[in-house]
Order: structure tokens, then sequence, then C-alpha cells
């Protein structure tokens, strides 16, 4: 793909891309951010090349999943060895798909409830519900088998309903 290709696709994804880096950093907006900005300077200063093996945005899901664990173990590390944190505020009123969700007190459940599932699962239920992708593209990001992915799907919806119906009740 040439670059102004790439930069339509990126910003065609960006807000299901900055949604999908909140779950993966544990809807740590600052963390999130984070993750997004070195996703995209990766894709575009070429350390991170999209060989056209499946759609644009299960590649770049894939990306933003590796570059979150990257980050989690720089942070990891930072918190051994510690350093001087850099403060970066940014406008907390933009609105963006955190904050569009976070008003719906029926998603704070639901967010509340996937937080509370597997990694895995919670992971293969955001990208299939939240991200509009196939069980087989989530296993592709999630780097598992397609049926593994499956299986964590098929559990964590079971149990996502079992939370949220014990939830109604109380």
């Amino acid at each position: 793909m040439r670059e102004n290709e790439i930069r339509t696709e990126l910003e065609q994804h960006h807000g299901d891309a900055f949604g999908w880096a909140l779950s993966c950093c544990g809807w740590d907006r600052p963390l999130a951010e984070d993750v997004l900005q070195s996703t995209y300077l990766k894709v575009l200063d070429g350390r991170a090349v999209f060989a056209g093996r499946s759609s644009f945005k299960t590649w770049l899901y894939a990306v933003i999943r590796r570059t979150a664990g990257e980050q989690r173990r720089r942070l990891a590390f930072k918190r051994l060895v510690p350093l001087e944190a850099l403060t970066d505020r940014r406008d907390q009123n933009a609105a963006d798909p955190f904050e569009r969700l976070e008003r719906s007190e029926r998603s704070a459940q639901l967010v509340e409830a996937l937080k509370t599932l597997p990694r895995r699962q919670r992971e293969v239920l955001q990208l299939v519900f939240y991200h509009d992708l196939t069980i087989r593209e989530a296993a592709e990001v999630s780097g598992v088998s397609i049926g593994t992915a499956r299986t964590h799907y098929e559990r964590g919806k079971e149990r996502l309903r079992n939370l949220l119906v014990k939830e109604s009740y109380t």
C-alpha cells in the first residue's frame, strides 16, 4: 500500500482503533493514546508492514495489541527503575468512543462485566461485538487458533450473559 492509502485507512479506522487500544490498555486512556500513537508511527515509518494476508483492520488491531503489550512491559520496567514521569494532559472533554460508551449506564455495566472476564474471552468478545470482526479475524488478532477463539467466544458470551442477568436482579 502507498502512504496515502495507509493514511486513509488509519483515518477510517481511528475511532474503532482507539476503542480497541482502550480495551488492550485496561481502559487507561493516557496509555491507550500512547499505544495508538506508537502504533501509527510504526505503520507510517515502516516498522509494521501490511502484507495483505488479512484485512487492514484485522492487521491494525494485531499491531495495536502487540504495541500495548510492549507498553505494559515498558511500564513494568519503569516501575522497577523509576524515571521522571512525563505529564501530558490532553483535552479531557473531547468526544471519543470511550466517552460515548461511558455515557450510557447500561454500557458501563457491560464494561464492568467485561472486565471480570478472562483476558482472552474479553478480547474475542470485544473484537467480534464492538469491532465487527469475525471469529476467524479475532483469532488472528489474538494470536490463537480459530477453535480456541470459538471456545473463548462461547464461554465469554455465556459468562457475560450470566453476569448481566445477575446484575439486573440486584
